[in-house]
């Protein structure tokens, strides 16, 4: 290619038609696509080594060829149209080779602009979803906690800038002018306490609402502001957003506002963690990704555990990620059937109702639509939902305990449990678990007909009765050292804790949903004294992180993930505390039996 040649071609003519450059605003794009320029590389050329110094500009090739490698070994060949940089600019890390493979036109674009264009959510999102493909493609599980940032560092490290503020009288028009003016995606209002005014805000109550630009800014802000400390680690902001379903937190310390932290900040210091999963599903246009979430959440949980997370911790934002999927999915089926004939809302029971799954298991939902509204529509919706659940890796419920054929009115739901806890007592227990996870419906009539339901007394004796007959094969134990015997972690150690903890918490009247918090009611009520409490909840753990663990390991050598593990596979510390969290349990489950005697229990119906 001649330099006459290279002078006929428009940068930015081209660059704009490069997603996510066609999505930009006008005027974004034409401000960072002043800092332009062209790079012209011979075949062989090594632009960026492993561990060496990163890329300083983002890439869009227009003509030619580069390889990334890992130690020799290609990983993916880019060609014309396609962008690389990103990796580099939003670790500051450079974690593959880039070599040029066909002499190289590339237009590259300064880190400073392709910062302030991050700004932009959808812009980041879709480098989010990008990036999460192609670290798929380069890493195993196992070497992506060793390539991932520091989960464990104070989120005050992330600030990069002072706070904006607006003044009190500032109007919407002077809001967007001090974010155009600053780089900013959010301002803050002096109120006591202060509001927010975000980059969505404007969209929403502003352009959406059809407001026009000298309303004032007070009318639009966003109200309570949420806040983190200063001191805390990455991990449990993670954990802030997730929960508050925000994209802005504001960061304090000493009382004092220093900045804030958004949710692309995240995205840039960890590109794996839980932010840039929800990113990619909740956005979710389409069924075709739906076969990579159970992998996606697989190595997410890989990496957060593989930086020391507890996997209570872990498992929650599971629950949360879960969760903003399955709110996408009925978006997409609300799209296919048209506007649903009344509110309805989507439970979910079992570890994912308790907010204790890692990797997605078996279904275990269920449906309830308002009264009078027509049956066949939330059908329709229940069978596409659960048929995408299982396109998504959640394998059906062997016992069909899913939406497609538990659907129906809230007034038969409460019948329903009425009934079951009258003539299925034994059943009856999993509904103690239900959480909503979609819809619009409010259910509080379900949790008043399970009040009624733990008020009778013989109910939470035969709940008793039932989490006592399952223990854990301490007589196993205690010939650990032959290592040949497997073990069901699940069903002999997680499952006798969820049942009991369950009845401990209805007899303590908490309606707590996860089992730690049901122990923590039960030790408040005096139900539970503090070291049984300390020894089962740490049990609980245990079991939990070491159950994934070793459902990870099995992934990463090419088996199913299974509950059941072989003693001999675990190391010496790993089977000596298996056996001190099965004493845990027996000993608790000795306690319990004094309390609720279940020998004279009656095995009949509940009665009233």
């Amino acid at each position: 290619m001649t330099p006459g040649e290279v002078g006929t071609l428009d940068p930015v003519a081209y660059v704009r038609r490069i997603p996510p450059f066609d999505s930009l605003p006008e005027g974004e794009f034409l401000e960072a696509a002043r800092g332009l320029e062209i790079g012209l590389f011979e075949t062989g050329t090594r632009l960026v080594a492993a561990g060496g110094e990163p890329l300083r500009d983002l890439y869009v090739i227009r003509k030619g060829a580069v390889r990334l490698e890992r130690e020799g070994h290609v990983l993916q060949v880019l060609e014309e149209g396609e962008v690389f940089g990103y990796t580099s600019l939003i670790s500051s890390r450079a974690s593959l080779d880039v070599l040029v493979d066909d002499r190289l036109l590339a237009y590259c674009l300064p880190a400073a602009a392709f910062e302030r264009l991050l700004a932009d959510a959808s812009f980041a999102a879709h480098f989010a979803v990008v990036l999460a493909d192609r670290l798929r493609a380069s890493l195993t599980p196992a070497r992506v906690a060793r390539f991932e940032p520091d989960v464990g560092v104070p989120i005050e490290q992330l600030i990069r800038r002072p706070v904006v503020w607006a003044s009190a009288e500032a109007t919407v028009a002077d809001v967007a002018r001090v974010m155009r003016d600053e780089h900013v995606s959010s301002v803050l209002l002096p109120e006591v306490p202060p509001a927010i005014v975000t980059d969505r805000d404007l969209r929403n109550r502003v352009l959406g609402e059809e407001l026009g630009p000298e309303i004032a800014a007070t009318r639009v802000g966003s109200r309570p502001l949420r806040t983190v400390a200063a001191s805390t680690p990455v991990w449990e902001a993670w954990r802030a957003f997730l929960d508050a379903g925000v994209n802005h937190l504001a960061v304090v310390r000493d009382d004092e506002i220093v900045g804030v932290l958004t949710s692309t900040d995240l995205l840039k210091h960890s590109a794996r963690g839980p932010m840039a999963v929800l990113r990619r599903f909740e956005r979710l246009s389409s069924r075709d990704r739906l076969p990579d979430y159970s992998r996606t959440v697989t190595e997410m949980c890989a990496t957060v555990l593989g930086a020391g997370i507890d996997v209570a911790i872990v498992s929650g934002f599971v629950s949360q990620l879960n969760a903003a999927l399955l709110r996408r999915l009925l978006v997409l089926a609300e799209t296919d059937l048209g506007p649903p004939p009344g509110p309805y809302a989507w439970l979910a029971f079992g570890s994912d109702a308790r907010r204790e799954q890692t990797l997605p298991t078996d279904q275990d939902n269920a449906l309830v639509h308002v009264d009078g509204a027509r049956p066949d529509w939330f059908q329709a919706l229940a069978r596409r939902v659960n048929a995408d659940l299982e396109a998504a890796g959640f394998p059906p419920c062997p016992a069909d305990r899913m939406a497609r054929s538990w659907s129906g009115p809230l007034a038969g739901w409460v019948r329903g449990i009425d009934a079951c806890v009258d003539e299925h007592p034994f059943h009856a227990g999993i509904l103690f678990d239900l959480r909503r996870v979609g819809g619009t419906l409010d259910v509080g009539a379900l949790d008043g007909a399970l009040a009624r339901a733990a008020r009778r007394p013989p109910f939470v004796r035969l709940l008793a009765k039932q989490a006592l007959a399952v223990a854990p094969p301490l007589d196993l134990l205690l010939r650990i050292r032959g290592g040949s015997a497997r073990v069901d972690l699940k069903r002999q150690g997680i499952f006798p804790i969820v049942l009991l903890a369950r009845c401990f918490a209805l007899d303590a009247g908490s309606r707590a949903r996860s089992t730690l918090e049901r122990l923590e009611d039960a030790s408040k009520a005096g139900l539970l004294s503090e070291r049984m409490h300390a020894d089962v909840a740490g049990a609980f753990r245990f079991l939990l992180g070491l159950r994934l663990a070793v459902q990870l390991r099995a992934l990463e050598a090419g088996t199913p993930a299974a509950d059941q593990v072989q003693l001999s596979e675990l190391t010496g510390t790993e089977r000596g505390r298996l056996k001190d969290a099965f004493r845990a349990i027996r000993q608790w489950q000795d306690s319990a039996s004094l309390r609720y005697q279940p020998e004279l229990v009656p095995t009949g119906p509940a009665g009233g």
